[in-house]
């Protein structure tokens, strides 16, 4: 019972730090841009306690790195996501809180499967997989949300914004090769490096646990 009841705030604790960790790095990412949009440093923590807790904990640290997009862009202050939260609140709000939760979940839910199929084994390879998923799920999202709720605004940016737009001529090449593409490459980068450090880690956090 005593054991249960620690290794309970054990990961109320870790959820918590992991909570924190999202906020911080989503606040300190909104200046880090790569192309017109801030690059997810966040989705590195989020995998994380996707892997360590869990599935559930990757949808809600992923839902917590949404709501405070969608925050930012309420109050303006990232200029792409006010732009779509003044061309349509509704849709803007809900991209933002899919893509996010998908992505942690998706994460932990790739990663349970890897592990269950291979029995343990090929730790990194499980590892390494599941990390670069949560970029593709993220960005993959964000681009179908774009054409299906944002065409007409994605259309009209290299008009609006020639010198951050005028080179691309419509909307499919604004949104893939202007917004998502970069940014998408940026993060898929990132966690492909930091996927042996997130092994050591989850290793590090195992043993420790076994010994306690």
């Amino acid at each position: 019972m005593q054991q249960n009841f620690n290794q309970k705030i054990l990961r109320m604790a870790q959820l918590a730090l992991l909570t924190a960790l999202v906020v911080v790095l989503q606040f300190a990412g909104s200046f880090i841009k790569i192309g017109p949009l801030p690059m997810s440093l966040v989705l590195v923590p989020i995998v994380i306690g996707a892997f360590l807790l869990g599935p559930k904990a990757g949808g809600f640290l992923g839902g917590v790195f949404g709501a405070i997009t969608a925050v930012m862009g309420i109050a303006g202050v990232d200029a792409f996501s006010a732009l779509l939260w003044q061309a349509n609140p509704v849709c803007f709000v809900l991209i933002c809180l899919l893509k996010a939760t998908l992505a942690g979940l998706g994460a932990g839910l790739i990663y349970k499967g890897l592990q269950k199929a291979f029995k343990g084994k090929y730790v990194t390879l499980c590892t390494v997989l599941a990390s670069v998923s949560a970029p593709i799920i993220n960005t993959g999202i964000f681009v179908i949300g774009m054409f299906l709720c944002f065409f007409p605004t994605m259309s009209a940016l290299p008009s609006l914004y020639p010198d951050a737009f005028g080179q691309f001529g419509n909307a499919f090449q604004v949104v893939v090769l202007g917004l998502a593409g970069v940014n998408f490459i940026g993060e898929f980068i990132v966690n492909l490096v930091l996927s042996p450090a997130i092994v050591r880690v989850l290793d590090l956090i195992g043993k420790k646990l076994k010994l306690s």
